[in-house]
């Protein structure tokens, strides 16, 4: 079982710095913006984004983006809700979180059709197979299915959980074979606005810990434990890896000493430690490849000490092999982003979404 300290550090594995990063898709209407929410590339060819688009009188019009020649040309394909994440079993199955339910495509995101009996407030998803899943989101929920989303049982571990479910959310599922986390967090309101909007009194306003839990299966939910603490961060981001390795992404909101922490898990020992942690580096999305040393972590430059401001930073890319000595990778001057996501089917075939419109390539 993986140690609690999942929520203390945080850490990457990746590779060398000739490779570089070229915006291979830019979002270019002059009367609205791209919000890419997530997006999937299952292997070498195929890719899919999912998101929305803004117009002036900030009208939000649903979006998938899909490709089939590896990021050379992408096309629109018109959905009825907004995706808020996604997951592929292989370059064609794959299903998409709305705020709404579940939608679920046999041909790699070109048509999708809607689950009658799925839940709504997800946040993640993630098969085993094609019938066997589990969902997490919203108020204190995690289910699981065992026909392909046709019926969803809540997990009996969540009842184990404390805190409000009003105020609890599980964000993350990752596995590894038979091996899976899903994280949670407990986060009550606060009173007056985001930190980016009242810079001064951020400044001075006390950080105060908050409960976060990580639900844990070594059987392929078979059986399930539970680990939980009082902390400051929220796990948001997981990356498991068949050799046992793996990252964890811990992100501190609003004023903080750090943006994120990345933290390396030891599948084998259950041991955990981190990895890298920088403050002129907010991390967004962490990845570990299967039968490879190499990892990666992505994430944006911040432009002061409030992180999560609605003005975007440069991207930055950063890789590692042995978690110890870090190598910055050439990104195009022109990426910026709030948020990154990485995807690929291994470590020489990856693109990097931005929250801001653009899919970036590795270039070996």
């Amino acid at each position: 079982m993986i140690r609690f300290s999942l929520f203390f550090a945080a850490g990457v594995l990746v590779a060398t710095a000739e490779p570089h990063w070229d915006i291979q898709y830019r979002y270019r209407q002059l009367d609205s913006t791209l919000t890419i929410s997530d997006f999937a590339f299952p292997s070498a060819t195929r890719g899919i984004a999912c998101g929305y688009t803004t117009d002036r009188k900030d009208k939000d019009r649903p979006l998938v983006l899909v490709t089939s020649d590896a990021g050379e040309h992408w096309t629109e394909t018109p959905v009825k809700e907004a995706g808020i994440s996604l997951f592929f079993l292989d370059d064609s199955t794959g299903w998409m979180v709305t705020d709404k339910g579940i939608w679920t495509t046999a041909e790699s995101g070109r048509s999708w059709s809607k689950l009658k009996q799925a839940p709504s407030g997800l946040l993640r998803i993630w098969f085993l197979d094609r019938q066997h899943g589990f969902a997490a989101g919203l108020q204190k929920r995690v289910f699981e299915t065992l026909n392909g989303g046709e019926t969803w049982t809540l997990l009996d571990i969540v009842k184990e959980v404390q805190g409000d479910p009003v105020y609890t959310t599980f964000g993350e599922i990752s596995f590894s074979g038979d091996k899976g986390i899903i994280s949670g967090w407990n986060v009550p309101p606060r009173r007056g606005g985001p930190d980016w909007m009242e810079p001064e009194r951020a400044q001075t306003r006390r950080q105060v810990p908050h409960y976060g839990v990580l639900l844990q299966t070594t059987d392929g939910g078979k059986k399930w434990t539970k680990s939980d603490a009082s902390v400051f961060g929220q796990v948001t981001r997981i990356s498991l890896a068949p050799q046992g390795a793996g990252l964890g992404l811990v992100e501190f909101k609003d004023v903080f000493e750090y943006p994120s922490e990345v933290m390396r898990i030891n599948m084998h020992t259950g041991q955990s430690e981190r990895a890298f942690r920088e403050k002129n580096r907010a991390i967004t999305d962490v990845r570990v490849f299967a039968g490879s040393t190499t990892a990666m972590i992505a994430g944006y430059e911040p432009s002061g000490p409030v992180y999560n401001s609605p003005i975007p930073g440069k991207l930055k890319v950063l890789t590692s092999n042995d978690l110890q000595k870090w190598t910055e990778m050439t990104v195009d001057y022109r990426a910026v982003a709030r948020s990154v996501l990485i995807s690929g089917p291994d470590e020489t075939h990856l693109w990097i979404a931005t929250d801001t419109g653009m899919i970036l390539k590795l270039v070996p």
